[in-house]
């Protein structure tokens, strides 16, 4: 299962600290969305950790003949367009902040699997009393690619392994980060004399 990193990407609907079920319903996971533009090319991690520029069709039509053979190109066409069977698709086909010029990849992570990695910059970890990462910043992403095939149906899917804050961005609908900036310094607390 190949891993890829997406590089300075806009995070939306994170829910990297705490599982949750999705839309109310099924196991808890942890999930993220990742917007990045169409034209920026993603990394492919190689046999010996290097990572190589490429682009996640290419590594989606990999990981769709490995697990389809000859059928792969078939199996991909009725995958295509559905968010709920493909984990990478383009952002114009749900009408959310940000999405518009960007493709989309949703990866998940199962509660069982345990939290994914959340970093700062300088690969510190972050809780989430650190305001940080939040819909609308720029991450790095490392997700894991594979292919479904089950008793639920055929998928490409993504498993969430990492995210790593890069810096601040426009928040989406969810509100702004949390900033201490917003308060200045009033010093020690008022005495009573002080207030006549």
């Amino acid at each position: 299962m190949p891993i890829v990193q997406l590089q300075n990407v806009r995070l939306a609907f994170p829910d990297l600290f705490e599982p949750r079920q999705f839309e109310g319903q099924g196991p808890f996971s942890y999930r993220a969305s990742f917007l990045q533009p169409q034209s920026q090319p993603i990394l492919l991690q190689q046999a010996d950790h290097a990572w190589k520029k490429t682009t996640m069709d290419k590594v989606i039509a990999t990981v769709a003949a490995d697990t389809w053979k000859a059928k792969a190109e078939a199996v991909l066409k009725t995958l295509a367009g559905n968010p709920q069977k493909i984990c990478w698709y383009d952002g114009s086909q749900k009408d959310y902040d940000g999405y518009a010029d960007n493709y989309v990849l949703s990866a998940s992570r199962a509660q069982d699997k345990g939290r994914p990695l959340v970093l700062d910059r300088n690969t510190g970890p972050l809780t989430e009393k650190d305001g940080k990462p939040y819909a609308g910043c720029y991450v790095n992403a490392t997700v894991e690619l594979w292919a479904q095939d089950n008793k639920f149906g055929r998928g490409i899917r993504a498993t969430l392994r990492g995210v790593q804050f890069v810096k601040d961005g426009d928040a989406f609908s969810a509100g702004t980060p949390l900033s201490s900036d917003e308060f200045e310094d009033i010093g020690a607390p008022a005495t009573e004399d002080d207030l006549t």
